[in-house]
């Protein structure tokens, strides 16, 4: 492969545009707006989202999705997942029709509650699933701009398409096992960042490593339930894009999810918290779209729920964990 597109200048998109930039690699980073195409292009890093990691030769910004694309046989998606609609739509219309189309956003969208292929699948024309790939695993984007040793998922319906992302983007320090689980891989990347939040809350109420401990292992019962029912394998939410991922996303001092829950524990109100982020964190929208998305299978997601209630509904921290050690007693498995 001789030329990518990065759609999504934030610090995930940045970090795996210079990774493939590093490999040799042309690549152009999409960044949303003109001004900060031009920024990020003469400062030759991204200062909002990603300081200090320079852009190697061979990268360059623009704000024209269509210039981007232009002779890319991969684009990757990198964008915030409820903004994600209008990029695909965009995007493969003027995109070269037989380019592999990778997604690295993880998310479940609102009101539809589709995963992030699905409303590729709706937005795109032609067998678009023959060639799209989801890229998943435990990856801060900071480490993986600095070259340190990452192990993530390329998950895929289409073999030939699974192996070409494996080798585009196993470079470096970077490696990518492959796995034909495209819904296991996409619910378990979205969900974990509901438990980080849950864990975060917990975090920043005070609570030790046991509370924490049992919030990440009950989360991934939570997390493998509803993505067995939706047609998920198991072992997906054993491995990289599950466990890994959500050990990772709990735990990190780099997870915005977590960052998150720790200051709701500590009593700031949400809006406030998002403002000052200045970056998405996936797990918020996601938590009302998982919650509709079970409902719809009639699946049980208590974590998550009570995450709801703690986040849009007023409910007290202690409260919501009062709630969840009162359930019935039952069987672990």
């Amino acid at each position: 492969m001789k030329r990518a597109a990065v759609l999504g200048a934030g610090s995930w998109g940045t970090a795996l545009a210079i990774h493939l930039a590093r490999s040799g690699t042309g690549v152009t980073l999409w960044a949303r707006s003109a001004e900060r195409a031009r920024a990020f292009q003469a400062a030759r890093e991204n200062p909002l989202y990603l300081p200090g990691h320079s852009f190697p030769p061979g990268l360059e910004v623009t704000e024209d999705i269509a210039r981007a694309v232009d002779g890319a046989g991969l684009v990757l998606f990198v964008a915030p997942a409820q903004g994600s609609r209008g990029i695909f739509r965009t995007a493969g219309a003027a995109a070269d029709p037989g380019a592999d189309m990778v997604i690295g956003s993880k998310g479940i969208e609102e009101g539809t509650f589709l995963r992030l292929t699905q409303v590729m699948e709706q937005e795109v024309t032609g067998d678009i699933l023959s060639r799209t790939t989801v890229i998943s695993g435990p990856s801060f984007a900071a480490e993986v701009a600095r070259g340190d040793p990452t192990a993530v998922v390329a998950a895929g319906e289409n073999g030939a398409a699974r192996q070409r992302v494996q080798a585009a983007f196993s470079t470096g320090n970077l490696r990518v096992y492959g796995n034909s689980d495209l819904a296991g891989v996409e619910l378990a990347g979205a969900l974990k960042n509901v438990m980080a939040i849950a864990t975060g809350i917990v975090e920043g109420i005070g609570l030790g490593s046991n509370t924490r401990a049992a919030l990440i292992t009950r989360g991934l019962a939570e997390i493998t339930r509803l993505g067995c029912a939706l047609g998920g394998r198991a072992a997906t939410f054993a491995g990289l894009a599950g466990m890994g991922d959500l050990v990772l996303t709990c735990t990190g001092a780099l997870s915005r999810n977590r960052r998150v829950g720790i200051e709701i524990g500590r009593g700031r109100a949400l809006p406030e918290i998002l403002t000052d982020l200045r970056m998405v964190a996936e797990g918020v929208a996601t938590t009302r779209a998982a919650l509709g998305l079970a409902s719809r299978q009639g699946v049980e997601l208590p974590i998550a729920a009570k995450v709801k209630e703690v986040l849009f509904e007023g409910r007290p921290p202690k409260d919501a964990i009062a709630d969840l050690l009162s359930r019935p007693l039952k069987d672990e498995t």
